[in-house]
């Protein structure tokens, strides 16, 4: 290990997609680490959309994903934490299914954070399906954020 590895902080990885949850889930990841002095890592996974028959639409050069991933995991830090937050938070755009973007990046972190659901389709689910494939697989302990905390 080196000298630069060894000082770093330990990180916390949480899974931001502009859903409630996932404010939730970056403004407890923010709170735990401003008490432990751990590094947030807010990770977004992006990935082109596919259609019913599993093959992406035609692409459009107009509209760009990974910018668009990029737009929504900045807006909400700023909204979570203000413009000026923590210098401790860490973004990453990673394409790529969100389950397997979240546990590659939580392999050597110290928590992984996420809301109890995204923006999939079963919204009176108490655990979405990424959540839950986290709790199975992670190789850190995962919490799920289950809706809005209060200010």
């Amino acid at each position: 290990m080196s000298d630069a590895a060894a000082v770093q902080p330990p990180r916390i990885v949480v899974g931001v997609d502009g859903s409630e949850p996932s404010k939730a889930a970056l403004q407890w990841a923010v709170r735990q680490a401003e008490l432990t002095g751990d590094a947030v890592a807010a990770v977004i996974a992006w990935d082109f959309p596919h259609n019913w028959t599993g093959w992406p639409p035609p692409e459009d050069p107009s509209f760009d994903w990974e910018d668009n991933a990029r737009k929504i995991l900045t807006e909400t830090i700023d909204r979570i934490t203000g413009p000026d937050h923590p210098a401790a938070i860490h973004t990453r755009v990673v394409q790529g299914h969100p389950a397997g973007v979240l546990l590659n990046e939580a392999k050597d972190a110290a928590l992984l954070v996420v809301g109890n659901r995204g923006h999939g389709g079963f919204s009176e689910a108490l655990l979405g399906s990424i959540g839950q494939h986290l709790t199975h697989h992670a190789t850190c302990p995962v919490l799920i954020v289950r809706g809005p905390l209060p200010r």
